[in-house]
């Protein structure tokens, strides 16, 4: 007999209890056996690569082996080609359907008919449905995955069969008792793209049958304990707690970063012994490197005029232009699983943070031309004096060109200072940034790994603050220290950097800014201000 294969994190595709290393995938959505038991229709959506395709399958593959039901999940993809034909999408997804019946192992008396109801196109789907369940000797439930795939035309004739043969089942028409819509969005989207109106004013919505839109959740830090458990217990290499802690700060539990760190760490770095802190922090590094499929997804929809909305106001610490279109764009945002709620604006994590402002920075950093080895001093600590002055004569020659980049002006000192910073300080250090809508500052931490002269690993904290002084508002700077003070009290430290940036048009000519001036903050700390 051929052993069995050893499992692995897994970071693409669906999982497979045999092959992977996953947590049980109904238990993070306990609502849907509820409501799938009172034949209910509804929406489950969450961002990619959070699970939903296998917690579909696995479900379905557990109500159809209790006995009194069917369940069937099949992909909407393939539809996609259809665009508004809405005919060939309807084609496309019995063909998908029949092919998923087939391959599930089925009796022959659970799997649809070999041929479909002869009917005029924008009902066949709907006819199909009704004759399955005519014929079937159980309840049909049936998940449609990546229903977001159907486009215009497409989608508001599949829906509308749907709620179609949902309201005739009180009489006594044939149709599945459950069905579940997975994708991206949530059911407001839905109603837009198939017609209705995000305000719930279209009685004629197909959406006027969900019963609820439920959410994938992200891990917990014990799910992530109990994940990498797993991992433990097959091979008896153990992750530290401090690992998982951090693993857990950096994603905020998002399932793919955290099975992706844990891939990196265990198959790539091929890392023995236990797992450290340090190994998450390098298995980071080299994740945002080398921006992974899921990563590319996330970021190319940074210039969408949706998204840039959303995201700026966050990088830049401003308060947004808030209208009813404003909140269906939050909505959109956290349903593509780039911030973290609704209500406060703030990225999703620390890793989408950093990715988020070094491809927005991507442009100013292949202006810095500095030499990022020239900044460590002879004792092996870290230069902040010298970049910040490096920085002046940098900001004096470019920023007035790269201030107008496309996009994203709003937030462009932030950025760009960030790339110099990125450029000159992670070859051996590490950036921690912290920003969020409203909080009119962006703080800053380098942490800088240094050997002391009797052997001793240190690391070297350096707190930056930065602020913009936009026209018609007030100097920043007492605000600015008072925040520096915060920002130094819960990091134990007692010094740091403010800078500010000046938007206005009475500021001084190009040539002019970068002026250094040391002073104390309300807490009585010394502090260097820049005003650049």
């Amino acid at each position: 007999m051929r052993p069995p294969r050893a499992r692995y994190f897994n970071t693409t595709g669906t999982c497979d209890p045999l092959r992977h290393y996953m947590l049980p995938p109904t238990q993070r959505l306990p609502q849907a056996r509820v409501l799938i038991e009172m034949d209910r229709y509804f929406v489950l959506h969450a961002p990619r690569q959070t699970g939903k395709t296998t917690t579909l399958n696995i479900l379905a593959s557990e109500l159809t082996a209790e006995g009194d039901i069917a369940a069937l999940s099949l992909s909407c993809e393939r539809a996609k080609a259809a665009g508004d034909d809405y005919a060939a999408a309807e084609s496309l997804l019995l063909d998908s359907l029949r092919e998923a019946a087939e391959e599930s192992g089925w009796p022959e008396k659970l799997l649809p008919p070999e041929a479909w109801p002869r009917v005029t196109p924008g009902s066949r789907f709907g006819s199909a449905l009704s004759e399955w369940c005519r014929r079937s000797p159980r309840r049909v439930v049936l998940f449609l995955d990546e229903i977001d795939a159907l486009q215009g035309n497409s989608m508001v004739s599949i829906l509308s069969q749907l709620r179609d043969g949902h309201n005739a089942r009180p009489k006594g028409r044939p149709f599945p008792s459950s069905v579940v819509l997975c994708g991206l969005r949530d059911v407001r989207d839905y109603k837009v793209a198939s017609g209705g109106v995000s305000d719930g004013s279209n009685p004629a919505s197909p959406f006027n049958i969900v019963a609820e839109s439920l959410r994938l959740g992200d891990f917990t830090a014990d799910d992530i304990a109990e994940l990498y458990g797993q991992h433990t217990q097959a091979t008896g290499q153990e992750f530290t707690k401090d690992a998982v802690d951090r693993v857990f700060e950096l994603t905020q539990g998002q399932p793919w970063l955290v099975n992706a760190l844990a891939h990196e760490i265990t198959f790539k770095m091929g890392v023995t012994g236990a797992i450290t802190c340090e190994r998450v922090e390098e298995a980071k590094e080299r994740l945002i490197r080398a921006r992974a499929t899921h990563l590319d997804a996330l970021v190319a929809r940074l210039h969408e005029p949706r998204v840039e909305r959303v995201i700026e106001p966050i990088v830049a610490g401003t308060w947004p232009d808030t209208d009813a279109a404003f909140d269906d764009d939050v909505s959109y945002v956290h349903d593509l699983g780039l911030i973290r709620g609704t209500r406060d604006l703030e990225i999703a994590n620390p890793i989408y943070r950093e990715v988020l402002l070094r491809v927005l920075g991507d442009r100013t950093e292949r202006f810095v031309k500095a030499e990022p080895r020239s900044f460590v001093l002879p004792d092996g600590r870290f230069d902040l004096p010298r970049l910040l002055q490096e920085f002046v004569i940098f900001w004096r020659e470019h920023g007035e060109v790269l201030i107008q980049q496309e996009g994203y002006h709003e937030a462009a000192c932030h950025i760009i200072l960030m790339a110099f910073l990125h450029r000159l300080v992670n070859g051996g250090g590490h950036l921690d940034r912290e920003y969020a809508a409203g909080t009119k500052r962006l703080d800053v931490l380098i942490r800088w790994p240094y050997t002391s002269p009797d052997g001793e690993r240190l690391i070297q904290r350096e707190v930056m603050e930065l602020k913009v002084w936009r026209p018609g508002e007030t100097d920043p700077t007492h605000d600015g220290l008072t925040q520096l003070d915060r920002y130094l009290d819960r990091l134990t430290l007692t010094t740091g950097s403010l800078v500010i940036f000046n938007r206005r048009p009475e500021a001084p000519p190009w040539h002019e800014r970068g002026s250094f001036e040391h002073t104390t903050t309300p807490a009585g700390r010394q502090v260097t201000i820049l005003r650049a």
